[in-house]
């Protein structure tokens, strides 16, 4: 497949990068800086530059052919809105986007501990939930995960919807690279399109 990732030098983004390189994809690793990417070029890899503020950069490096993977965070309210509309501006096949388990379609599920992340995210929750949402309506899976933290892939992972949500853990960790293997599934095999999916470790 022909795989675009969204901010590949992040850390989570460069698990979706080496996963979809591991599973024989070719992939377009998109990041502001991508000499901040540290993986060689060839073998499947094109790095490219573009900056969400500016979506003219996000079309020029996402195919319309193409499946886009977000590993896309920020630390500035707008971003990941700003994000999500110039990647569906872009008009790729598929959107798989990151998004964080408790908010928005899933903070009901979570139930009232998912609470503390309305104090954690400040203004970010409100762009978050806008974020998810305009990728829910263009048809985009999004993946609600919890408490993201490095390591190896979890060998009991799964993917539910919400119906099978658990209570929000703010102690539970989910590792990157099984939130990675998550969503390169869900790029093989859609089964979530419009729809929110969790990662879960168990």
């Amino acid at each position: 497949m022909n795989l675009t990732v969204l901010a590949a030098s992040g850390r989570t983004g460069l698990e979706l990068t080496r996963e979809a390189l591991r599973r024989g994809h070719t992939v377009t690793a998109v990041a502001r800086d991508p000499a901040r990417i540290p993986l060689p070029d060839g073998g499947g890899l094109r790095k490219a530059t573009a900056d969400v503020a500016d979506p003219a950069s996000v079309a020029a490096v996402i195919g319309a052919g193409s499946v886009v993977l977000s590993g896309l965070g920020t630390d500035r309210a707008g971003t990941l809105l700003a994000g999500a509309e110039a990647v569906i501006a872009a008009g790729p096949a598929r959107i798989i986007w990151l998004g964080a388990y408790g908010t928005g379609p899933s903070a009901e599920a979570a139930g009232e501990a998912a609470g503390v992340l309305g104090k954690v995210l400040g203004d970010r929750l409100a762009d978050k939930v806008a974020a998810d949402t305009a990728v829910l309506a263009a048809g985009g899976t999004v993946f609600h995960a919890g408490m993201l933290t490095d390591g190896p892939e979890s060998p009991d992972r799964r993917t539910a919807g919400l119906a099978e949500a658990p209570p929000f853990d703010l102690g539970a960790k989910i590792t990157r690279a099984t939130v990675a293997a998550a969503m390169l599934d869900e790029a093989e095999h859609p089964r979530f399109a419009g729809a929110v999916a969790l990662p879960l470790a168990g």
